[in-house]
């Protein structure tokens, strides 16, 4: 993005997840179905998601994880306000009519928002931070560790939230809760609706809190937050109230890496090659849905306990806070907003 700017990349992006839902009603295989929407979508999706906080990431300085956060959370809202009217177009129309229909819609509002695309300013230098503009390549940064550092919480971060993603259903139901209701409505599709909210939500909300009260301090509350909700779901799993309100903080605690893992390694590695440093860092969530949902399948199937599915991440969640950083760290500690890594370190 940075050698054919954003706005070129963001519509083709835009024209590839518009192209793979039109593919994807044409599909007529399993495997046909795995490259259009899934290969041909998730290519599409990815360029728009990294382009898009890419940019930025170099606006708003001050208010980074704000930014970051408000720009994802469209990201996860889009989960809240698409399913019903898609539901009522599978009804009314079909699959292979709804594909098509939102596959336009997609591709057309899309290229409508890539021109008013601009790419931040650069600014000028702020005391002895470096100026907006400076930051590493992808090449030095990768020879960085705490780039690796980075990448590894994000890894383990993602794989409980994509546990929990591609495995609620099978665990609800197994909790026997999934034929329960909650205030007259049934526990889990409730569950799932406040869990799309809140991680949304989240979002800007704890990008806004990293402004104030520094990133790692954020990271800190966030991740202990998640292994807490975590561990007291898995105690009262039993409580279909209790599980869906905690599901939601489940949720609340793990989107804000959304908005704190990219507002973070830009203030640490510059805005210069923010896009292509974060499509580096993105491959974590690669790893995460790996390690969250065939894997942790697996291990359910292999001990059939959930409980141990929940143990293989509730350390890594309590580990993820407890080894976070703090404002009274010593050399260890990230730079702060609006700094970057000195070059040649």
């Amino acid at each position: 993005m940075e050698r054919f700017g954003h706005r070129l990349l963001l519509a083709c992006g835009m024209l590839l997840t518009g192209a793979s839902w039109l593919l994807a009603a044409q599909a007529d295989s399993l495997l046909s179905l795995y490259l259009s929407y899934g290969l041909l979508g998730g290519l599409g999706t990815g360029i728009v998601y990294i382009g898009v906080v890419g940019l930025i990431a170099g606006w708003f300085p001050l208010r980074r994880g704000f930014a970051i956060g408000a720009v994802a959370a469209g990201y996860g809202m889009g989960a809240v306000l698409t399913p019903f009217p898609i539901a009522q177009a599978l009804a009314s129309l079909g699959p292979a009519a709804t594909l098509q229909g939102f596959g336009l819609c997609l591709s057309a509002a899309g290229l409508l928002a890539t021109l008013g695309l601009q790419q931040a300013p650069a600014l000028r230098p702020l005391g002895n931070t470096a100026s907006s503009e400076a930051g590493l390549a992808p090449a030095q940064m990768l020879r960085h560790r705490l780039f690796w550092l980075l990448f590894v919480m994000m890894a383990m971060m993602s794989t409980s939230g994509l546990m929990v993603i591609s495995q609620m259903a099978f665990f609800a139901r197994d909790f026997g809760i999934s034929q329960l209701q909650v205030f007259g409505l049934a526990a889990l599709p409730l569950a799932l609706t406040i869990d799309r909210m809140t991680n949304g939500l989240t979002r800007p909300f704890f990008g806004w809190v990293s402004d104030r009260l520094g990133r790692e301090n954020t990271l800190f509350i966030a991740f202990g937050l998640e292994a807490l909700a975590m561990t007291l779901w898995l105690f009262t799993r039993d409580n279909a109230v209790l599980f869906v309100v905690l599901s939601g903080v489940v949720f609340f605690g793990w989107g804000e890496i959304f908005s704190l893992f990219p507002a973070t390694l830009t203030d640490t590695f510059g805005t210069r090659h923010a896009t292509t440093n974060y499509g580096f860092l993105y491959w974590a969530q690669g790893v995460g849905s790996i390690f969250g949902g065939p894997l942790a399948s697996l291990l359910h199937e292999r001990t059939h306990s959930w409980g141990s599915v929940f143990d293989g991440h509730l350390p890594g969640s309590a580990h993820r806070g407890s080894g976070t950083v703090g404002p009274q760290a010593g050399p260890a500690t990230l730079p702060a907003a609006g700094s970057a890594v000195r070059l040649g370190r």
